[in-house]
């Protein structure tokens, strides 16, 4: 192995060391840069036949060496390098001895690190910030705290570094508590130092302490620094106050692709996925290309309001910026195609995917894309599948597989699968994974049992947890327990709308007008609202909204209306009959119909037929569980135009094809 690399023995190396002195000390100042260029550009080897007697002559050089096997990853020529150092006699020298320790740890070799470090006859606080450093990079920060505690002198880079390593490992409280007293021992926090305490405020979402540390940045004077600005802003967002976020980033003099990326995410986190790409399109147009961290957000952002149309624009930039090998986008990317209802498209990207490293969560993404598309039984081939390549599955692989599950009717496979989750892998089911539990057994009407699986759970149930068997009463028209049910999501939350409209579509349904009566006054009188039901479709880049009762909104409403009435008199002709149960108000027969007639999936549907040509599968999204009659309305219509249609509701897609939903009428 050393023959490879150097031109002699080590042990005429260190002979004719003297000799090599001498001669070396006159050429140094014209051979220097030269040397540096070849480690900067990976050729250790020229460089050290090259140069071997500048090298010698000057032992501080061997950091550049060391510096070039870290770029390459090549432990075995650090190794090289280190026997040298320690046959000549230089491991005593402090500087030489650093850049060892910074070596080894950087390529992942602590125990050697350590040897090092411990062999040091003259350490400084660089050596014990090198090590700590080292400790972190390679996840053991106990170590690193170790080697903090036992330190004498510390400078500010020792207390970034423990406070930044507690940060990453989301020991947020440890870390403020470690900044105060940083400052309690008379260091002064410099930008990085803020930097890092501002994300960990983020980590908790603690504004008020977040407020206070930007309270000191603005006495400090660095609020226009980048590393502060955009902490700060992150901050923010993460605590839910997006404008004050967006100030601190529109106020700063000079953006970078942190500052896009912050800005982006945050509001894609607070619910406003078209300014997240509003911005997008700003940043591209001011010259800042976008990363894989801007990728990620921006998929997001089409996944969160289904438009396809920019998702696949956006693929294809992602495809010309090389970014396909980075496993978060391409998750994101599966993610986007399953909710823009292009299941298809989304296996298309998983089998083609070229990740550097495949992971977890990209299997997770397509059991989960699988899941929504109702094909439970391919989500658990995948699964296996998953199981046979080596990966294990974490938290979301199953909470995917369970969702599955419970919209396939797969209630035995579901309940094996929660069993095997805590048994078989050591995972501790979190409360959506009981809430999916919960839904298997009040799909199958075992309403009971479901109700005691929630009394017994080991954690507090959640309002999603008694909802989910609350519209599973519904289902079953289960009403003195939707009573109960619903008593139990009002003393959490007394003004959750659901609730109450589930309560009243429950006695609706058993038609208890007046107890619907009763819960409707209920409604008025504490001001709650029920949420309407809005379909939208996208049509070359643009988003129509349809709601029932809105006959203004759409340029073509007076069209709609009358394609929808000759489309359900079509549909009437192959079988279709209303079906009045579906309207929960008491009301007569024809108001009923008009109603059910113009739910805003139907006239979604009708404004893309009138929009789109033969043969094109719709896609629908709607906010709200698609009803029973709109369900049964959707299967005639994709006879009678012989159309695909894809509805997307709260719960899942249903992919209605000549007379069929995938769903198998379960849903």
């Amino acid at each position: 192995m050393f023959k490879a690399l150097f031109p002699f023995p080590i042990s005429l190396q260190t002979k004719y060391t003297c000799s090599f002195f001498t001669t070396a000390a006159a050429a140094a100042a014209t051979s220097t840069d030269s040397f540096i260029a070849l480690c900067t550009k990976g050729n250790l080897r020229q460089a050290f036949t090259t140069h071997h007697s500048l090298i010698l002559s000057d032992p501080s050089l061997f950091s550049h060496l060391l510096k070039a096997c870290i770029e390459r990853r090549s432990i075995s020529l650090a190794q090289q390098l280190h026997c040298i150092i320690l046959t000549a006699g230089w491991s005593n020298l402090k500087f030489v001895s650093n850049h060892l320790v910074n070596a080894y740890s950087k390529l992942g070799r602590m125990g050697t690190a350590l040897e090092v470090f411990d062999k040091m006859s003259d350490r400084n606080v660089m050596s014990h910030n090198i090590l700590i450093g080292g400790y972190i990079q390679n996840g053991q920060l106990g170590a690193a705290i170790e080697v903090f505690k036992k330190m004498g002198r510390r400078n500010s880079a020792t207390w970034n570094a423990i406070i930044t390593g507690l940060i990453v490992s989301e020991f947020n409280e440890d870390a403020l508590r470690m900044f105060a007293k940083m400052h309690a021992d008379g260091f002064s926090p410099d930008a990085y130092t803020l930097g890092s305490v501002l994300r960990g405020c983020a980590g908790l979402k603690d504004l008020i302490k977040g407020k206070q540390v930007h309270s000191y940045v603005m006495r400090t004077g660095l609020k226009y620094d980048l590393i502060v600005g955009n902490s700060a802003a992150h901050m923010y967002m993460s605590c839910g106050c997006l404008s004050d976020g967006e100030r601190i980033i529109l106020s700063m003099p000079v953006h970078n692709i942190v500052s896009c990326n912050t800005l982006i995410a945050g509001r894609v986190q607070n619910g406003c996925p078209t300014g997240a790409l509003d911005h997008y399109r700003v940043m591209k147009i001011s010259g800042i290309r976008p990363d894989k961290i801007t990728f990620v957000s921006v998929i997001t952002s089409c996944s969160e309001l289904s438009t396809l149309g920019q998702g696949q624009q956006i693929h294809a930039e992602v495809l010309r910026a090389g970014a396909t090998s980075v496993a978060s986008v391409i998750s994101s990317l599966i993610s986007m195609y399953s909710r823009c209802g292009c299941l298809d498209d989304a296996v298309k990207v998983f089998e083609e995917r070229a990740v550097s490293e495949d992971d977890v969560v990209l299997w997770s993404s397509m059991i989960s894309a699988y899941g929504f598309h109702g094909k439970g039984e391919v989500a658990i081939e995948l699964f296996n599948k998953m199981e046979i390549d080596g990966f294990k599955p974490n938290e979301v692989t199953f909470l995917s597989l369970l969702y599955s599950c419970s919209h396939c009717g797969l209630k035995d496979k579901g309940l094996e699968f929660f069993d095997s989750m805590v048994k078989k892998y050591g995972l501790k089911p979190q409360v959506k994974h009981y809430t999916c539990v919960v839904d298997l057994l009040g799909r199958t009407g075992r309403l009971d049992e479901a109700e005691r699986f929630i009394r017994s759970m080991p954690i507090n149930p959640d309002t999603i947890t008694w909802k989910t068997l609350l519209s599973a009463c519904k289902t079953h028209k289960n009403v003195e327990m939707a009573k109960r049910i619903a008593e139990e999501i009002l003393r959490i939350d007394p003004r959750d709308s659901a609730s109450y409209v589930l309560l009243s579509n429950t006695q609706a349904s058993a038609k208890r007008w007046d107890e619907v009566s009763e819960v409707r006054k209920t409604m008025r009188k504490m001001m709650v609202k029920k949420e309407p039901g809005v379909s939208w479709f996208e049509l070359k880049n643009r988003v129509y909204h349809f709601t029932m009762g809105d006959n203004k909104s759409n340029p073509q409403s007076e069209e709609i209306d009358i394609y929808l009435k000759e489309l359900m008199d079509e549909v009437r002709l192959c079988g279709y009959v209303t079906d009045t149960g579906a309207s929960l108000h008491d009301m007569d027969m024809e108001e009923k119909e008009y109603n059910l007639v113009h739910h805003s999936e139907k006239m979604a549907v009708a404004f893309a037929l009138m929009n789109t040509a033969d043969g094109v599968p719709i896609r629908i999204m709607k906010n709200l569980r698609i009803c029973d009659d709109c369900h049964v309305a959707m299967k005639c219509i994709s006879v009678v135009r012989n159309r695909e249609i894809v509805v997307r509701d709260s719960s899942r897609f249903h992919h209605f094809k000549n007379g069929k939903c995938s769903c198998g009428d379960y849903w």
